[in-house]
């Protein structure tokens, strides 16, 4: 369903039509999404319709074969998961990539330390621990993270805490854009309660938000509008507000008729 009350400036980022090929199968065929600033979107699709595939070329591990991808109003061309860092946008996904043998501010701050202030041990490559710390408690405390302190092994955390610190991490690094795969997935109702609290206050911090979930009660807490993909196309955008999760069922399924047809649709057709 196309946006016709908002403007390019509106959208934190903009995909359209965007196409991947592996030899003779298509994972996307048509994809496209606009995701407004300070939004959660939810993306659902059943297994097989190329929501992992999207969720690549929107985070750079993948090169998509055509389609425009606009972030913050500037087209941009993906190549590497790097380039897609520096444009503001962060993935987390299901494994989480934290090192259980580190503390959470060195998991915060992993690939990206902080050298020290004093010069001459920014020579020798020190790092500035205590201002590494302090900001990583300030971001979680901001967040409402509770971990009992950034110094804790990551081993020892929770699956939610793990999760969330995980999540925090976005913020601190001044991502705009933060993409979640599953990140309930493997918790229960308590900590999956935690998580979806933590992606509401990034939404209050202006963070637009990619939800990608299979519990759709949980994604009707938290998102503000829904895209349905089916085989490899975007095939409708709904506001949460005017749909029941069944609906979105129905929509992923088939049951429910869809803004965009596809090859399916049109085989089961009798003449």
């Amino acid at each position: 369903m196309s946006d016709t009350t908002s403007t390019a400036t509106d959208f934190a980022l903009s995909a359209s039509h965007i196409t991947r090929r592996y030899g003779a199968v298509v994972a996307l065929a048509d994809a496209s999404m606009q995701l407004r600033r300070g939004e959660v979107m939810g993306l659902v699709g059943d297994n097989g319709a190329g929501k992992s595939t999207f969720l690549k070329i929107l985070s750079g591990a993948v090169i998509p074969d055509g389609g425009d991808i606009v972030v913050g109003g500037s087209p941009v061309s993906f190549r590497r998961p790097s380039d897609a860092l520096e444009a503001g946008i962060e993935t987390v996904y299901q494994d989480l990539a934290l090192v259980d043998t580190m503390s959470a501010v060195q998991n915060v701050y992993l690939g990206r330390e902080e050298l020290s202030k004093n010069p001459f041990l920014r020579l020798l490559n020190v790092v500035n621990d205590g201002g590494m710390r302090k900001r990583s408690r300030e971001v979680l405390t901001e967040l409402g993270v509770g971990i009992q302190s950034v110094n804790v092994s990551v081993k020892g955390m929770s699956g939610g805490q793990r999760q969330c610190l995980a999540i925090a991490r976005a913020l601190l690094w001044g991502r705009q854009i933060v993409i979640l795969d599953e990140p309930t997935a493997a918790l229960g109702v308590r900590e999956s309660a935690q998580v979806l609290e933590l992606i509401g206050r990034l939404r209050d911090h202006g963070v637009s938000v990619i939800l990608v979930s299979h519990n759709m009660q949980q994604l009707v807490q938290v998102a503000d509008r829904v895209t349905v993909m089916r085989l490899g196309r975007t095939i409708a955008t709904r506001d949460v507000a005017d749909i029941t999760p069944e609906g979105i069922v129905g929509l992923i399924t088939g049951a429910i008729p869809a803004d965009v047809s596809t090859p399916e649709d049109s085989a089961t057709i009798v003449h």
